[in-house]
């Protein structure tokens, strides 16, 4: 079993997996982490000294090592479904789920989020909305590509997610 979660930053890949992963007794996978630790460097270090296109075929080579793992949780970096044919790789090899929160609160989480994200730096909320919502629109042909959609608020009930996938057996 392989299960990739995809969709924007801050939908809440890494907590959902983590949470899916742990109730099914099998591995989680943060591509990101994944791609940190095999280069030694974060994921924004790599786009400031390498770009992204030299990110984007990092991030497809981890993709395609961590599909070789079986009985995994893989949470993907939010643009990896748009490069190369990530997604269909993804489609083939498992389940893809994309998580799909509202706009206002992928803004609410990313605002207060920890994590240095480079794209987002010093945005406002007002600024946030409009810039996810023109990524949305550019991604949405990737995203939408996904055997499982995950909409609105209740997204981070791993339950769903699991009962989804079962449905789909």
């Amino acid at each position: 079993m392989k299960i990739y979660l995809i969709g924007y930053m801050g939908c809440g890949k890494s907590t959902i997996g983590r949470k899916i992963a742990d109730l099914m007794g099998i591995s989680f996978v943060d591509l990101d982490k994944f791609i940190e630790e095999r280069y030694f460097k974060s994921v924004p270090a790599i786009f400031a000294e390498e770009g992204e296109e030299r990110f984007r075929e990092k991030e497809r080579a981890a993709l395609l090592e961590v599909s070789e793992f079986e009985n995994i949780v893989i949470g993907t970096g939010g643009g990896a479904p748009c490069f190369f044919d990530n997604m269909e790789v993804m489609n083939s090899q498992g389940v893809t789920v994309y998580i799909a929160p509202d706009t206002e609160v992928l803004a609410t989480r990313l605002i207060k989020s920890k994590t240095e994200r480079p794209l987002i730096v010093g945005k406002s909320y007002e600024d946030l909305i409009l810039f996810i919502n023109e990524a949305l629109k550019k991604r949405a042909p990737y995203y939408e590509k996904a055997k499982i959609i995950i909409r609105g608020e209740n997204n981070l009930d791993p339950q769903l997610v699991i009962d989804k996938i079962a449905q789909l057996k």
